[in-house]
C-alpha cells in the first residue's frame, strides 16, 4: 500500500503548528515511525516551498515532495493519480480536501480524511510495546567501571 498525503493538511490535526518553522520536518518523522511500523510507503507533499527549496527528497521511508510556490500538493496528488493510475488502486489518499478526495474516488484509489489517518497514526504507535520501564540506570560508580573494563579490555579486581 502507498499513501499519498497531503502534509499542510494533516500538519494542523497531528497536532503540530503550521508556523512552527520544522513543521514539515516533525510530520515527515512521525510518518517515518508510520511506515516502519505499518511497512507501508508514504509519500507526503508540502505546497509552498520557497524558490531553491521545490523538490523531492527521501528521509529514510518517506518520499517528500516540496511543491514550488504558485502550485499546490493538492494539484501534485492529482498528477501523481493521473500519471499512475493503473497503480492507484493500492493507494490511500490522505486528505481532507473534497476535490482531492473526488480525484482519488475517480482513480480507484481509496482516501481517508486527515483526521481518520490522525487515528491511524495514533492506533500505530499504541501498537509497539513501549521499552521495559524497570530498566535501571547505571549507577556513575558503573558507567566508570564500564569504561575502564574497554578502553583496558579487562574488568579491574575490586
Amino acid at each position: 500500500m502507498l499513501y499519498l498525503i497531503d502534509g499542510h493538511n494533516l500538519i494542523p490535526k497531528a497536532g503540530l503548528r503550521l508556523d512552527s518553522p520544522d513543521d514539515e520536518l516533525e510530520l515527515v518523522a512521525i510518518l517515518q515511525d508510520f511506515a516502519r511500523i505499518k511497512r507501508q510507503q508514504v509519500e507526503v507533499y508540502f505546497d509552498g516551498a520557497p524558490i531553491g527549496h521545490a523538490g523531492s527528497r527521501k528521509f529514510g521511508t518517506v518520499h517528500a515532495h516540496f511543491i514550488k510556490q504558485g502550485q499546490t500538493a493538492d494539484n501534485a496528488i492529482r498528477m501523481r493519480l493521473t500519471n499512475k493510475a493503473k497503480d492507484s488502486k493500492n493507494w490511500v489518499v490522505v486528505s481532507s480536501d473534497r476535490e482531492v478526495q473526488g480525484a482519488a474516488r475517480a482513480r480507484h484509489a481509496q482516501f481517508v480524511s486527515a483526521e481518520e489517518f490522525v487515528k491511524m497514526l495514533r492506533e500505530a504507535r499504541s501498537s509497539v510495546p513501549l521499552a521495559n520501564t524497570n530498566d535501571r540506570k547505571l549507577s556513575e560508580a558503573e558507567v566508570d567501571e564500564w569504561l575502564e573494563i574497554f578502553r583496558n579490555g579487562r574488568r579491574r579486581l575490586g
